[in-house]
C-alpha cells in the first residue's frame, strides 16, 4: 500500500508518528492509499522549518519572488492534467470538473505574479515643515493553510500564492482525504525555484490542527470548512494571537422569478446543484420559486436531474462523479430519508444508485425534494450532496426575507429578467456573494472571496486585495532630515504639523 509523505523543508518525509488513515477512489470504493497523520512534533518541524526559511525569503526582492511565482504558473499550467488526475482519483469528480479547479487555483497565482503593485505603500511629501510621511507593507511570518477535501488544489491556491508573494512562508494541512495534489504542488514549487522551507505540507487532523494554532510561531491562519470547524479555528486561533480568515458552511439559495427563462434557469440550476456531486462551499441547494413558477421549474429541472450521467471521474462521459466517502454517501442519503419523513416529496430519487462495474462505489444519484419547508432538515442542514432542496414562496420580498433569515451567508442568485427586481434584490440580500442569472458567483481572483453570518469567521476575505491585507501589516514612517544649521524645534506638547 502506497504511503503518502508529509513534505518539510524541501524533501518528503515520513516524520515521527506512525499513525495513519485511509484513502480510497470513491468511484471503486477501494482504499489506495494511506496517508501519515502528523503529530505535534511533525507540525512543530514544519513550523521550524519555514521559520528558519522566513529570514531570507522576506528579504528576498519583489522582483525575485515573482519570478518564482511566474515559474511556478507555467509549471502548474503545463502539469494540469496530472494534477486534475490525482484530484479525481481520489476526490471523485470528474476530470473536466478537476480541469476547472485547477485553473482557477492558476487565476490567483497569477493575480499573485502581480505582488510588485499590489504592495505599493503611499507617500505624501512635506506633511509639516521638512518633513514627509510614507507607508509600507511587511509579511507577518509562517502563515498556515487548514483546506478541505472539496477542492484539494483550488482553495489552498486561494491562500499561498498570495501569502508567500507576500513574503510569508507557509505551511498547508490538507485534507487527509484527498492528500496527493498538495504533494505535487509541493513538487512544482520546489521545480519552480522556491527555496526550501518556504512552502511545507503536514498531514493530519485534529492534533496537527491544534498544534498550529497553539504555535507561537504561526501568525496567521486561513481556514475553509464547516462552520462549527471554523468557529472553533477563529477561536482558539484569535485567543492565541492570531489573524484568523475562517470561512464556514453555506445554504445558498437561488430565487427564481415568473419572468425567468425556465429552461435557462433549470439548466444552471442543475449544474450548480449536481456539479462535483454537490460537494462545492457554493453550490446551490435551495431553489426558492416564487408565484406560479414552481410547477413549470420543478418539471424542467427534474427531466435535467434524470439526465444527468454519473459515473467515475475517469470516464469521460461523465457529468458527476461519487461523493468523497462512504460516510459522506450513508450521511446523505440519511437526509434524504428525513426529508420524505418530514413531509417534502421527492420528486428525483438518488437514493440506491449504481454505476455498472462500479457497484462499490460511494454514488448519491441528483435528487430533486420539493414542497420543502424551511424548518426540515433538508433545509437547516448544509447536506453537502446532490440534492436540491426546492421551497416555494409567493413574491420577491418574502423570498428575500427567507434568505435573511437563513444563517449562513455565502452565495446566493437571481434568475429574472426584471433589472428593477435584481436590484432590489442585490441590496436587500444579507450575502457576500450575489450572481444574477449566474448560479455560481464565484469571483475572479482580483476580487476577494467570502461570505457573511456564519459563514466567515474573521474580517478578511479569501485572495483578492483582501488576501493582500491579510498577509501583511503596515508599517507608516515620519521622516526629517534636518539641517545642520537649523536650530532644535523640539518641544514637550504634542506633535502637530506647521
Amino acid at each position: 500500500m502506497r504511503t503518502i509523505e508529509h513534505w518539510v523543508a524541501g524533501k518528503p518525509t515520513t516524520g515521527v508518528s506512525d499513525r495513519t488513515a485511509p484513502v480510497y477512489n470513491p468511484a471503486t470504493g477501494e482504499q489506495q492509499a494511506d496517508v501519515l497523520l502528523a503529530d505535534a512534533r511533525d507540525v512543530e518541524a514544519a513550523i521550524a522549518a519555514a521559520k528558519d526559511a522566513f529570514a531570507d525569503w522576506s528579504q528576498t526582492s519583489v522582483s525575485k519572488r515573482t519570478k518564482v511565482l511566474f515559474a511556478f504558473r507555467e509549471i502548474v499550467n503545463a502539469r494540469a492534467s496530472e494534477l486534475a488526475e490525482l484530484i479525481t482519483d481520489e476526490h471523485g469528480k470528474v476530470l473536466s470538473d478537476a480541469l476547472g479547479e485547477v485553473q482557477r487555483g492558476l487565476e490567483v497565482v497569477e493575480f499573485a505574479c502581480g505582488i510588485a503593485s499590489l504592495l505599493k505603500g503611499d507617500y505624501s511629501d512635506q506633511v509639516s515643515t521638512d518633513v514627509d510621511t510614507y507607508s509600507f507593507r511587511e509579511p507577518l511570518g509562517v502563515v498556515a493553510g487548514i483546506t478541505p477535501f472539496n477542492f484539494p488544489a483550488m482553495v489552498p491556491m486561494w491562500m499561498f500564492p498570495v501569502a508567500i508573494a507576500c513574503g510569508n512562508t507557509f505551511v498547508l494541512k490538507p485534507s487527509e482525504r484527498d492528500p496527493s495534489a498538495s504533494m505535487l504542488i509541493a513538487q512544482m514549487w520546489q521545480e519552480a525555484g522556491l527555496p526550501d522551507g518556504v512552502f511545507n505540507v503536514v498531514h493530519g487532523d485534529k492534533l496537527a490542527v491544534d498544534t498550529i494554532l497553539d504555535s507561537p510561531d504561526v501568525a496567521a491562519v486561513s481556514f475553509v470548512g464547516s462552520t462549527p470547524i471554523a468557529k472553533y479555528i477563529h477561536e482558539r486561533g484569535t485567543a492565541n494571537g492570531k489573524r484568523v480568515q475562517a470561512l464556514g458552511g453555506a445554504k445558498n439559495h437561488a430565487i427564481i422569478l415568473p419572468d425567468a427563462d425556465v429552461e435557462f434557469a433549470a439548466d444552471h440550476l442543475a449544474a450548480a446543484a449536481f456539479g462535483s456531486a454537490g460537494e462545492r462551499c457554493m453550490a446551490i441547494s435551495a431553489a426558492v420559486t416564487v408565484g406560479d413558477v414552481a410547477d413549470r421549474l420543478v418539471e424542467a429541472v427534474n427531466q435535467r436531474a434524470r439526465a444527468v450521467k454519473v459515473g467515475s471521474g475517469r470516464d469521460r462521459d461523465s457529468e458527476m462523479g461519487p461523493v468523497v466517502t462512504r460516510d459522506a454517501q450513508q450521511r446523505i442519503v440519511g437526509l434524504i430519508d428525513t426529508g420524505e419523513e418530514q413531509g417534502a416529496r421527492i420528486a428525483v430519487d438518488g437514493r440506491g444508485h449504481t454505476v455498472a462495474g462500479h457497484e462499490d462505489g460511494f454514488f448519491v444519484g441528483p435528487t430533486v425534494i420539493d414542497e420543502v419547508s424551511t424548518a426540515m432538515d433538508v433545509y437547516t442542514q448544509e447536506i453537502f450532496g446532490p440534492v436540491l432542496a426546492v421551497v416555494r414562496t409567493e413574491t420577491v420580498d418574502e423570498a428575500i426575507a427567507l434568505i435573511n433569515a437563513n444563517p449562513y451567508g455565502n452565495g446566493t442568485a437571481i434568475f429574472t429578467n426584471s433589472g428593477e427586481a435584481a436590484r432590489r434584490f442585490q441590496r436587500g440580500v444579507h450575502v457576500g456573494m450575489i450572481g444574477i442569472n449566474v448560479p455560481v458567483p464565484v469571483p475572479m481572483a482580483y476580487y476577494s472571496f467570502g461570505g457573511w453570518k456564519d459563514s466567515l469567521f474573521g474580517d478578511k476575505h479569501v485572495h483578492g486585495p483582501e488576501g493582500v491585507s491579510f498577509y501583511t501589516r503596515a508599517k507608516v514612517v515620519t521622516a526629517r532630515w534636518p539641517r545642520s544649521e537649523h536650530a532644535s524645534d523640539a518641544s514637550f506638547h504634542f506633535p502637530t504639523s506647521k
